[in-house]
């Protein structure tokens, strides 16, 4: 135990020592802030000069005579449509509309432009819509009138079967941390393993590995680099969520309204830690498996790809898991091991996952990780030593039955 422990201690200070490993624990929050501090300054610093745009109409009510400034938008009322045509064609006006005398029973106006477009854009389409709002409801209060143009603002709260608020919300704030969380998660488990396959193939290569064979067995070896670069991975874990707590409360005066209603229970960071254990474990002794059957660093980062491309699926199911959390395809990925840490942290962001599936989950990934390990001791035990070629398929398979 203790050459394990010794291995898995300079795992971890070689890995946090690499250059590549320091630039990317703190690429994340350096990034962040200076984005923060930029979202902070640059409106400061543009001020855009404001041009007001004249749109024309002709009234044929009678009763469309105020609320003709509308922000950028200026309303200007014509006599008669040829008057409000020669003042477009002299481009004194950007276009012009035609309140027709049937309107109040139609709703329906005739819009004049230059341009080809399919409709007008967003903020002329307020604009006239404001304008006719305004004059159809003048005569009420101005409160009135601008809850007419806003009438829906809902605010959504789940609860519990007892009748009780549900301490998960979901919507789409909810999902931005554990989505987060997540992407951090798997660029975390990729580099440590990563890291593990690298070291493993270049200690192979460069016949480190028979001085560390001859004073540890293949078990020691193999358990004490994946506890070191473990450590390693967590701590860069931790290291970001410092930071992004500390970014989050700085970013509250300009994004409160999402900020406000983040939640990070003391569930989500527990199953968090677990996950990110287990993830990387699988991921990690797998390719310690693939390193030690790889004769040199380019083979092994090429079957590497067989399995870390497996563990973005969820990412191509974003759609499916952010509109049907309990869909069975997302429980399925829930309890593929390769799938399940990204799986379970975006579903903890929508809806509560019950009990058992998380059960489950973590028993496959616990039995998963077990059974790798065997098997990876054993490809440690036949292959490290072996240079210069990669056993095929049916040699693997031999190992196993022999060992």
């Amino acid at each position: 135990m203790s050459k394990t422990l010794l291995l898995a201690k300079h795992e971890f200070l070689i890995t946090t020592r690499r250059r590549a490993f320091i630039i990317l624990t703190l690429a994340f929050p350096i990034l962040a802030l200076l984005g923060l501090l930029a979202a902070q300054a640059i409106p400061g610093m543009i001020k855009p000069a404001v041009e007001i745009e004249k749109i024309g109409y002709v009234d044929e009510v009678g009763i469309f005579n105020e609320n003709i400034s509308q922000g950028t938008i200026r309303l200007v009322s014509f006599g008669t449509e040829a008057e409000a045509k020669k003042a477009l064609l002299d481009k004194d006006i950007k276009e012009y509309f035609i309140i027709a005398p049937d309107y109040i029973s139609t709703g329906l106006i005739q819009r004049y432009t230059l341009k080809n477009e399919v409709e007008p854009g967003g903020a002329t389409q307020t604009a006239i819509r404001n304008f006719l709002l305004g004059n159809l409801l003048k005569g009420n209060s101005t409160d009135i009138i601008e809850r007419a143009k806003t009438p829906v603002n809902i605010s959504s709260t789940t609860l519990t079967s007892t009748g009780e608020v549900a301490p998960q919300q979901g919507g789409f704030a909810a999902l931005i941390l554990p989505y987060v969380f997540s992407i951090l998660l798997m660029m975390s488990i990729f580099f440590s393993s990563g890291y593990l396959l690298q070291g493993l193939v270049e200690e192979k290569e460069s016949r480190v590995m028979e001085i560390l064979l001859s004073s540890v067995s293949p078990q020691q070896l193999l358990a004490g680099k994946v506890i070191g670069l473990g450590a390693a991975g967590l701590a860069q874990i931790i290291v970001w969520l410092i930071s992004a707590n500390f970014l989050m409360r700085m970013a509250s005066s300009n994004f409160g309204s999402i900020i406000g209603v983040l939640n990070v229970t003391p569930e989500f960071l527990i199953l968090g830690i677990i996950y990110f254990i287990l993830g990387y474990l699988f991921l990690a002794i797998i390719m310690a498996g693939v390193g030690s059957i790889s004769p040199t660093a380019r083979e092994g980062q090429q079957m590497s790809a067989l399995f870390t491309i497996p563990v973005v699926i969820p990412i191509y199911f974003m759609a499916l898991i952010m509109a049907h959390p309990e869909n069975i395809v997302v429980r399925i990925l829930t309890f593929i091991p390769i799938t399940a840490p990204i799986t379970v942290m975006v579903r903890l962001g929508l809806s509560e996952i019950p009990i058992w599936e998380l059960a489950v989950s973590i028993l496959i990934l616990i039995l998963s990780i077990t059974g790798c390990f065997v098997m990876a001791t054993k490809l440690f035990r036949t292959y490290l030593l072996m240079y210069g070629k990669r056993p095929n398929l049916n040699e693997i398979i031999r190992s196993f039955r022999n060992t």
